[in-house]
């Protein structure tokens, strides 16, 4: 029978498990601070909000989301490895490989997926965890909720951003353009907000499965025993305390704020309107928030930025600045691989070292 309170062993399990929280909510701390810039640059590239008011905006709004839902963090945590391939070690390489790849782009400025780089790192500590780890990864699972969606999300924000800029363009294309930046920077405020929530709903829950992954663990390899409220192993689902942790952390981060990646998406790739924030943040918020829904943890950033590009295009494609776009694209396409391979070598060292 559980006991009332948390019964821990004294192994090196347990400091395993206390070093991938504290590595968790820091990355979700650095998720912050580098993907702020989803949620608020349009409205600070439109000047409908101030730097530091879209910032305490983000930070508030990100925090409730995060609250919204686990769906994404079950997929992290039971969805794409096998149990009887993990371990503490892999999970906090995993950690450590995807917060070095989001300091090294948030550092150049250039808006790549903390999901992907969360992902990538787990799935490549994982395959280089033990001689056969290729046989511990769920590749359908990979395919079917990381791969597929990566590449489709993208395509719809670009899709759904343009089409939903026809349709206002041809609406409001008698009005003046006093009346129309008027209205479109109170209706800014709104999508940004549903932006801001969609983001802290789908990133949080990264890392809260990735701690929630850490215990199932640790309940498996020392024996543990949890009381219900702390964590219940049976469901596996994250404990309060996880969902606001990892809540707090990212409304943390993003009071840092992120500037210079939201330099990037606000001002480098195309001049952004009132209009165009809208239109931006309704098609990228629908989609996180769909997927988000389904369990599909995309990239927020991918999903904004792409908006961003759909939106610009309708203007003329000689809008969009396309050596920005090309940076950015290739961190994106090159985010998985690359943190894949660098946490399968750290990973291939320790146990060189250690074996």
């Amino acid at each position: 029978m559980p006991l009332p309170f948390p019964v821990l062993s004294t192994g090196p399990e347990f400091y395993f498990l206390v070093a991938i929280i504290v590595l968790a909510l820091g990355f979700d701390y650095i998720n912050g601070f580098h993907d702020a810039a989803n949620a608020i640059a349009t409205v600070v590239a439109t000047k409908v909000m101030t730097p530091r008011t879209a910032v305490l905006f983000g930070a508030t709004f990100n925090f409730a989301g995060a609250l919204m839902s686990t769906h994404v963090a079950t997929t992290i945590s039971k969805g794409l490895v096998h149990e009887q391939g993990m371990s503490m070690l892999v999970v906090v390489c995993a950690l450590i490989g995807a917060t070095l790849w989001n300091l090294i782009t948030w550092f150049l400025g250039l808006p790549s997926s903390s999901s992907h780089a969360l992902i990538g790192s787990l799935l490549g500590a994982t395959f280089f965890a033990t001689a056969n780890g290729s046989q511990n990864i769920d590749w359908q699972a990979v395919l079917s909720k990381i791969i597929i969606p990566m590449f489709s999300s993208p395509l719809l924000g670009f899709t759904i951003g343009f089409m939903l800029m026809v349709a206002i363009t041809w609406l409001v294309y008698q009005v003046s353009l006093h009346r129309i930046n008027a209205v479109f920077s109170k209706l800014q405020i709104v999508s940004a907000c549903f932006m801001a929530l969609s983001h802290g709903n789908n990133d949080a829950q990264k890392s809260m499965g990735i701690i929630t992954l850490a215990l199932l663990t640790y309940v498996k390899m020392s024996g543990a025993h949890f009381p219900i409220w702390f964590f219940d192993a049976g469901k596996g689902d994250p404990p309060l305390w996880v969902m606001v942790g990892c809540a707090t952390m990212m409304a943390l981060g993003t009071l840092s704020g992120g500037w210079k990646i939201i330099h990037t998406l606000g001002n480098k790739m195309i001049k952004l309107q009132p209009i165009h924030g809208f239109a931006a943040e309704a098609a990228a918020s629908a989609i996180i928030l769909t997927a988000g829904h389904m369990g599909l943890p995309v990239s927020t950033t991918h999903v904004i930025t792409t908006s961003i590009m759909g939106v610009g295009a309708t203007k003329r494609l000689s809008a969009l600045k396309l050596g920005v776009v090309g940076n950015i694209l290739w961190a994106w396409v090159l985010t998985i691989p690359l943190t894949f391979m660098f946490t399968g070598l750290l990973m291939a060292v320790i146990r060189f070292i250690f074996h």
